[in-house]
C-alpha cells in the first residue's frame, strides 16, 4: 500500500478502517525542510510495502498543522505508533530502516498498553478522521 497522507486518493477509506478498528498504524511526523526526513521518506515506503496490513501515514508538521495541532516535534523523524485509535509508542527514531522495522513489527506483535505522549498526539487520530474528507466528496 506505501505511506499515505491526509490528500491521497484513499486516505479517507484508510483512516476510517484505522481508527474504527484495530488496524494499526505508523505515523511519521516530519518536515519538508528537512532533509533527514526527506531521506528517511524512501525508508519508510519500503518498510511499507512489505507490511500491508498496516497503515502508514506521512504527516509534515507545518504543511499538515491542522491536522498535527500543538504536536511539539523535539526532533526528526518522530514516529507515533497506534492500534486503532490506542497509542502504543511514541518517539524519536533513528532513520535506519532496520531499527524503524524492528519497532513497527515489535510494537505491532505487543498487547494493546497504552503510551504516554502530550494530548495533542493522543488526540491525532481523531483529529485526522474529522480533517480528512469523506470518500466520494
Amino acid at each position: 500500500m506505501g505511506v499515505i497522507t491526509p490528500t491521497s486518493h484513499n486516505a479517507s477509506m484508510l483512516v476510517r478502517r484505522w481508527t474504527e478498528t484495530a488496524a494499526p498504524a505508523v505515523v511519521a511526523l516530519c518536515a519538508a525542510w528537512c532533509d533527514t526526513c526527506n531521506e528517511f521518506r524512501a525508508t519508510l515506503e519500503r518498510i511499507a510495502e512489505l507490511r500491508p496490513d498496516t497503515l502508514f501515514l506521512w504527516l509534515d508538521v507545518e504543511d499538515d498543522s491542522d491536522v498535527c495541532g500543538d504536536i511539539d516535534i523535539e526532533n526528526f523523524p518522530t514516529l507515533a505508533i497506534y492500534r486503532g485509535g490506542l497509542l502504543l509508542h511514541y518517539g524519536v527514531t533513528l532513520p535506519l530502516e532496520g531499527p524503524v522495522s524492528r519497532l513497527v513489527d515489535e510494537i505491532r506483535a505487543r498487547p494493546d498498553s497504552a503510551g504516554s505522549a502530550p494530548q495533542p498526539v493522543l488526540e491525532l487520530p481523531q483529529r485526522l478522521r474529522a480533517h480528512v474528507p469523506a470518500a466520494g466528496a
